[in-house]
């Protein structure tokens, strides 16, 4: 590793480390033997980068993220139409990355960037894809995978094994059951499970533990059964939904999303 990451104010960096001089190390980061920082790499202060870790170039990654050995951060897409045009990957802060967890970069047709946001659990042999979008407080289980252009917002939790097909959206406290095969659109609050996924109720014991009081809950589980029990065509469903919305906000997040779905919804 060059001089420029090994002073006092740069943590430790173990002699094995092959740092790119063009790369911007934050304050108190510590990277550990053997791992790879490539050129056009930024890492934030306090983070934490074990053995083996593989960081391409483009990659921007915030303050205070612990990546564990063997995981890949930032490499080329797994895309075809991909011949080297420049793209990004940024991760914010305060993530846990286990091991042999694979962020790809973006692609041009994509925007040209992959997003990860904030304080999220990403396990061992998690796959996020280019071009996705990851929220806030999501918890990725083992072996998670989300295919390209994948959208997940904030307070997810997806079982282990999950597999989210292109271009779908899963929705804000979502909560896939372990194998899970998504191949629509997730609203937020519905907890889904099999092959292919299909709903199950509303996470209902995710939200308490986020704070939500027995009425929202209550507003949302009646959102629910409007759009999945009430055997009301879809075009019905959104125009009840809309008059409960007035005064609920909880439901005027599920009806936002049902409107900006672009692969229809899992039924």
């Amino acid at each position: 590793a060059p001089d420029l990451v090994r002073s006092e104010e740069h943590g430790m960096i173990h002699p094995t480390a092959l740092v790119d001089p063009g790369a911007r190390i934050g304050s108190n980061v510590s990277i550990g033997p053997f791992s790879i920082i490539e050129a056009d790499v930024e890492v934030g202060d306090g983070t934490s980068i074990g053995s083996h870790v593989v960081i391409g170039s483009n990659t921007r990654i915030g303050r205070d993220n612990r990546i564990w050995q063997f995981a890949s951060i930032g490499a080329a897409p797994q895309d075809k139409k991909f011949h080297g045009e420049r793209s990004r990957l940024e991760i914010g802060d305060r993530n846990v990355i286990r091991e042999f967890v694979t962020f790809n970069r973006g692609t041009e047709d994509g925007g040209g960037l992959t997003r990860i946001g904030n304080d999220n659990w990403l396990m061992a042999y998690v796959h996020i894809a280019h071009d996705c979008t990851v929220g806030n407080n999501t918890i990725f289980s083992n072996a998670a995978s989300l295919a390209g252009h994948v959208s997940v917002d904030d307070w997810v939790i997806l079982g282990g094994f999950t597999l989210v097909h292109q271009f779908c959206q899963v929705g804000s406290h979502a909560f896939t059951a372990m194998g899970a095969i998504i191949n629509r659109d997730v609203p937020p609050y519905v907890t889904v499970a099999g092959s292919f996924a299909e709903p199950k109720g509303i996470n209902s014991e995710g939200l308490r533990r986020r704070g939500y009081s027995n009425d929202r809950i209550m507003a949302i589980k009646r959102a629910y059964r409007t759009l999945y029990t009430s055997g009301l065509p879809l075009a019905e469903a959104r125009s009840e939904l809309a008059r409960a919305a007035e005064g609920a906000p909880d439901v005027k997040l599920l009806l936002d999303f049902i409107e900006r779905s672009q692969r229809s919804l899992v039924r």
